[in-house]
Parts: structure tokens; sequence; C-alpha cells
């Protein structure tokens, strides 16, 4: 019995022990080969940046493809809870108009990130409010009666 016992024990405390270890994800560009810190600038150009990592996460759109981003991060949850943003990577990549080479390579990290307040007003909308007993039977009885052969639409009548 005593056994037993040692064993129930253990098992919990296995179990309190996994539930505490947080999920880990890992989302975004993720460098295989060659990482973007890697990128010479002055050395490599649009073709060799795109040959050793792919194609960027996105590409700026003010100045005309001059600048690519290549974007990592890594969140952890625990249990129910949101997940929380641990790691987060921006290597900002920034060619040159004449000839196409890089110009400079930056590392930014989420330390350099900024929050942005959300707007957190709602747009009304037309209507009344519906209870819960509306919503679960406002339809008994607006349904139609099965259809039977004779009413289908598009058959003459007999006569």
């Amino acid at each position: 019995m005593p056994r037993f016992t040692s064993l129930i024990i253990a098992a919990s405390l296995a179990a309190a022990a996994g539930a505490c270890a947080p999920v880990v994800a890992t989302q975004g560009f993720q460098a295989v080969d060659v990482k973007p810190q890697d990128i010479e600038a002055g050395v490599d150009t649009r073709e060799t940046v795109l040959t050793k990592l792919g194609t960027p996460s996105t590409a700026s759109t003010f100045e005309a493809e001059n600048v690519w981003y290549y974007l990592t991060q890594t969140t952890q949850r625990y249990t129910y809870n949101k997940p929380k943003v641990s790691q987060r990577t921006v290597t900002e990549i920034t060619f040159n108009e004449a000839d196409g080479k890089v110009a400079t390579v930056r590392n930014l990290g989420l330390e350099d990130g900024r929050q942005i307040a959300m707007e957190s007003r709602e747009t009304p909308t037309r209507g009344r409010q519906l209870t819960i007993l509306e919503q679960l039977l406002g339809n008994v009885g607006r349904g139609q009666l099965p259809r039977t052969e004779d009413d289908v639409p598009g058959q003459r009548r007999p006569d």
C-alpha cells in the first residue's frame, strides 16, 4: 500500500510540474543556413539576399521596394493564459537604388518596438439587442413546411 501511495504522489507532482511548463511557439522567418546578420552591406545584392534568406516577410510600401524586413517572433503561453511575446527579431535590409546592393542591415528587438493605443470603442449597429431566448427561439415557426411533389417550382399543373 505505501508503494501505491508514493506512486500517486509522484504522478501528481509530475502533473503539477508539467502544468507549469510554457508552450513555446515560433512564428515568422526562420533562418536555415544563413542568418540575416550574415548579410554584408556593399557586398550582397537583392539576388544574393534572395538566394541566402529567401523571400522577405514584408517589403516597404513607401520606399519603392528598397527596404526588406525579415520578422521572427517567439511566444510563450502558460496553461489557459493569453500568449505573451518573449522574443521578437526584425531584420531590416536597405538597398541602394542605383546598383541594388545592400546599403544597411539593422537588427531590431522587442525593446525597439512601441506600444500603439488601439481604439476600444465599437461602431453601433442598427436594430435592437436580442435576448438569449429570442436568439434561441427566434426561428421557431418561421420555416417553410416540407415541400411535396405537387408544388415543386417549374412544374405544370395537371389538368
